[in-house]
């Protein structure tokens, strides 16, 4: 069994096999306190307007969506929801 560590966990990139897009690289990790395992890896939202406007919100993604983990990628399930009205565009995670 390989082990990684959480530290190298961030120096590597998340990929959704969905479509492709590059998510971004890990920022942290949620963890059961009661079994110490890990449970989804979190990544930092995108800058809005150049980060003047802040960030998007944080995308979290389950440790079941995640399909391989490389040396340098992680690839995983993820497909956002989005909702669409007149005014707005409305993203789920």
């Amino acid at each position: 069994m390989e082990s990684c560590r959480i530290f190298e966990m961030g120096c590597k990139e998340v990929i959704s096999v969905s479509d492709g897009t590059r998510l971004g690289y890990v920022q942290d990790v949620e963890i059961q306190l009661e079994t110490g395992k890990v449970s989804a890896i979190v990544i930092p939202g995108r800058l809005r307007l150049l980060g003047l406007l802040g960030r998007e919100q944080d995308v979290v993604i389950p440790w079941e969506k995640i399909q391989r983990v490389g040396d340098d990628i992680i690839l995983v399930d993820y497909r956002p929801v989005v909702f669409r009205n007149k005014r707005k565009e409305w993203r789920i995670y």
